[in-house]
């Protein structure tokens, strides 16, 4: 965080961007180790072997549907309560994720995941919550910082994971429990949060655009389209992930690390993507991302050694991070104040609407479109080929405008 001058302000900005980095870190590490063993638990509860990746799904839909609620919720009482309402959720999907295993139960499984998924979209405001006290000049490198945190996540979780995945005679018991304190105590972040509530608009204050207006901008449709493809097809290759290495011969300890590797690559480039967009413009580094997504499929079409694994791994990552946080902060420059809780919520109802559809379209792929695990991954990677398109199709066109357009926009 480099800048001039000691402000009130600026020094507001940096301890909410400090508090958020501390929260990225710790409350999110649940979300890899989730996503590491979700899809193996649900292999061993379900009946249809097709289901497996069912509890990812339902994790996302639980996180698409609760954004919109969030929003406003944050919106009216601000960021703490929103924070906090999410450390609930996701403390009691792992008291219920915990009591499906005991009793071998995938339904109870299944709604645990639902109510974890509070928890995920919670922490997909985080990055918005960056960009509320921060100026102009600072607001991507803060969305950056935050987004940065997730590589402390991508250490504790997995780690967390091979400590507590057979820590008792329940495969898996050990990690819920985790997962339950990692929300209890991380919940305390929040006291240290600076974030003004949101002033109730006055009779006669600007309302900003409606929600179909926002979503008609040009920018803003490429923004969130950039954000959906981005995110779902992250989601669509890493939830097949650890049934791929685990299929493929490898064990689960493997899996873990390839999940540490990818999410550390996720958010390692994240002390840099700021300052990349804000040298290069932050179309060319969504295309970026879009291009390294694409290269993360050629690697991992190209064999099934641990080595493919861990290198398409870390280029979807990679990928990852220069479309979401290219597309975040594109969306973030192209609403109103007052606009701010309607077009988040929006767009995370979209984000996490293909995010919900590609986790499970994934257990599909993986273990339902061929004979072997050799197969279904190859099905899965080739399955990124057409959003791709359509994304960087979309991207063009944006960037083809001309510039009064664009300011328009």
């Amino acid at each position: 965080m480099t800048d001039t001058t000691p402000s009130p302000a600026r020094s507001r900005a940096y301890r909410n961007v400090t508090v958020l980095v501390l929260a990225q870190a710790f409350l999110g590490s649940q979300m890899p180790m989730i996503f590491t063993i979700g899809g193996l638990a649900g292999q061993s509860l379900a009946a249809n072997a097709c289901l497996a990746t069912l509890p990812i799904s339902l994790i996302v839909l639980g996180s698409m549907l609760s954004a919109t609620p969030l929003s406003a919720l944050m919106q009216r009482f601000g960021r703490r309560a929103g924070f906090l309402a999410g450390a609930t959720g996701g403390a009691l999907g792992g008291v219920i994720g915990a009591i499906g295993l005991y009793h071998q139960s995938f339904e109870l499984f299944l709604l645990g995941s639902f109510l974890t998924g509070i928890y995920m979209s919670a922490q997909g405001f985080y990055r918005f919550a960056a960009a509320d006290t921060a100026s102009e000049d600072f607001r991507p490198k803060a969305i950056s910082y935050v987004m940065a945190g997730g590589l402390v996540s991508a250490v504790i979780g997995p780690q967390l994971v091979k400590a507590t995945a057979q820590s008792f005679v329940i495969p898996f018991l050990g990690t819920y429990l985790a997962v339950i304190g990692i929300n209890v105590i991380g919940a305390l972040l929040f006291a240290f949060l600076d974030i003004p509530k949101p002033e109730a608009p006055k009779a006669d204050a600007p309302r900003g655009r409606t929600r179909w207006e926002l979503i008609t901008t040009p920018r803003i449709a490429v923004a969130v389209i950039c954000a959906m493809v981005s995110y779902a097809l992250m989601n669509l290759v890493m939830t097949s992930t650890p049934l791929a290495v685990v299929g493929c011969g490898f064990s689960e300890g493997d899996a873990a690390d390839v999940v540490t590797a990818h999410v550390l690559a996720m958010f390692a480039p994240s002390f840099f993507t700021g300052h990349l967009i804000a040298r290069f413009g932050v179309e060319r580094i969504v295309a970026a991302g879009l291009v390294i997504l694409a290269g993360a499929g050629a690697v991992a079409l190209e064999g099934v050694d641990l080595g493919n694994f861990f290198g398409a791994l870390i280029l979807l990552g990679l990928g990852w991070n220069f479309g979401f946080i290219g597309a975040t902060t594109m969306l973030a420059g192209a609403h109103t104040t007052e606009e701010r809780g309607r077009m988040q919520g929006l767009n995370d109802l979209l984000v996490f609407g293909g995010v919900t559809f590609a986790s499970l379209a994934s257990g599909g792929l993986m273990n339902c479109s061929g004979g072997s695990p050799v197969e279904g991954w190859s099905a899965v990677n080739m399955a990124m080929a057409p959003f791709l398109v359509l994304a960087a199709g979309a991207l063009v066109w944006l960037m083809l405008r001309p510039d009064d357009d664009k300011q328009a926009a």
